[in-house]
């Protein structure tokens, strides 16, 4: 995968752990016990997840992540957009707490890990704390973000975005489902849209620190447990609308149809050939069309709309840019050779970016001891690329077979989970340290 430049980690800053930290370690078993219990609402009969944002299974894990937080001295906060954080005190409670977060809402066809295993690293950091006694020096966090997949109320990342300033509550709780339902009036339903305010402003973090499988094959490959995410590759997404004329499939000559339908099929082929062939693909560069719904469905009528989802993707904006203004181009060919009317509307924008170098020298040297040293750039999107705008902000990737992941055989070993939560705790602690020395000399 294409590289993203990054700051190297100021050399003169020692990141080591103290010693009353060294001792900590994370439970394995325990951290899998933890996982299987948070999937026994949304499971599916593949081995699969099926857990969208509101519905009732997703009511249920919220109550059960609350009534699990609990246990180890977290009191909670619930914002407007439902985000959910269990906070746990520290010595310096003036700060704002340092946050571990993820989601617990799943694709309709997902697996158990994706944004799953991030909050339970987080449970069992709270846990270790909780069992060994220790009174951290600034708060934690473990942040339950709201609707992270999109799969019901598009865009994806939409409460950790709205948090993170980039959307309004207004728009948020306004994203509607194919059914018409609302955010707002979902959040409503279920009892989890809070009185706190959903902003940095109001309910600040300190940091962000996330855990996620790599939904890639780059860790499995290597046969390494964890890797170090460097930034996230840049990303927009697109509604395109292609209008043509409705007739009859058996009267109207072939030369003289506006067929959408055709004309989106031929855009889906030239969309790939623009990121494929070596001679005009950026490097690194991605582009998908994978939403198609054509009107009016009728076997003996052509199509006379068609809209379709686009999705591109590359290490740098200028290359998102370049995927773009070449698909726009083919497109427009293609409706003037098929007589087509299209719009094309860039809806979601989510820059590449890097993160915070003490935050990941802190994951650095975390992953090190776990004998790993393997630096990735993000190719998905995630709710620390908003946290990111905000606050010293660093993620950890955990290895998952095959590199599989929005698919019920999603996977990642037992004891690969396991080296997630202690780099999350190691870093996390690290980061403490760092604070607690940093706000001393101030």
């Amino acid at each position: 995968m294409a590289s993203l430049p990054i700051a190297e980690p100021t050399a003169l800053l020692s990141l080591e752990l103290s010693a009353k930290y060294s001792a900590l370690h994370v439970d394995a078993a325990r951290i899998n016990a933890t996982l299987q219990a948070s999937c026994a609402w949304g499971n599916t009969s593949d081995g699969g997840m099926n857990r969208l944002t509101c519905n009732k299974d997703d009511k249920n894990v919220r109550d059960w992540f609350i009534a699990e937080t609990k246990k180890y001295g977290c009191h909670h906060r619930i914002d407007e957009m439902g985000n959910i954080f269990a906070i746990r005190p520290g010595q310096n409670n003036n700060l704002a707490p340092i946050g571990l977060g993820s989601h617990l809402d799943t694709q309709p066809t997902g697996g158990k890990y994706d944004g799953i295993l991030g909050v339970v690293c987080g449970m069992e950091v709270l846990q270790v704390l909780h069992t060994n006694n220790i009174t951290t020096y600034a708060p934690v966090a473990v942040v339950d973000w709201t609707n992270e997949e999109g799969a019901r109320f598009p865009p994806a990342m939409l409460c950790s975005g709205v948090w993170g300033g980039e959307f309004t509550v207004k728009y948020a709780q306004g994203r509607q489902d194919p059914e018409g339902n609302t955010l707002g009036g979902e959040l409503k339903r279920i009892g989890y849209m809070g009185t706190t305010p959903c902003s940095f402003e109001a309910n600040p973090l300190l940091a962000h620190f996330e855990v996620h499988i790599e939904q890639g094959p780059i860790l499995d490959v290597a046969e390494k447990s964890v890797g170090i995410v460097r930034g996230v590759q840049s990303m927009r997404w697109y509604n395109i609308g292609i209008e043509g004329r409705e007739a009859h499939t058996g009267t109207t000559p072939m030369d003289r149809r506006s067929d959408a339908l055709l004309g989106a099929a031929k855009m889906i082929v030239e969309t790939n050939r623009i990121v494929t062939e070596t001679d005009v693909a950026p490097r690194g560069g991605r582009a998908t069309i994978a939403v198609i719904n054509s009107l009016p469905q009728s076997i003996n009528t052509i199509a006379g709309h068609v809209s379709l989802g686009l999705d591109i993707r590359a290490p740098a904006d200028s290359d998102v840019e370049l995927i773009e203004r070449r698909c726009r181009e083919a497109f427009e060919t293609i409706c003037q050779q098929h007589g087509l009317e299209m719009t094309f509307d860039n809806f979601w924008i989510s820059p590449a970016l890097n993160f915070d170098p003490i935050m990941v020298s802190c994951v650095k040297q975390s992953v090190a001891d776990l004998g790993c040293d393997m630096e990735i750039v993000s190719g998905a999107g995630h709710d620390s690329v908003y946290t990111s705008r905000k606050v010293p902000t660093a993620m950890i990737f955990v290895r998952c077979k095959d590199g599989v992941s929005h698919h019920p055989s999603e996977y990642s070993r037992e004891e690969d989970c396991a080296a997630g939560a202690e780099a999350l705790l190691g870093a996390y602690l690290r980061y403490d340290d760092y604070i607690r020395r940093s706000t001393v000399k101030v």
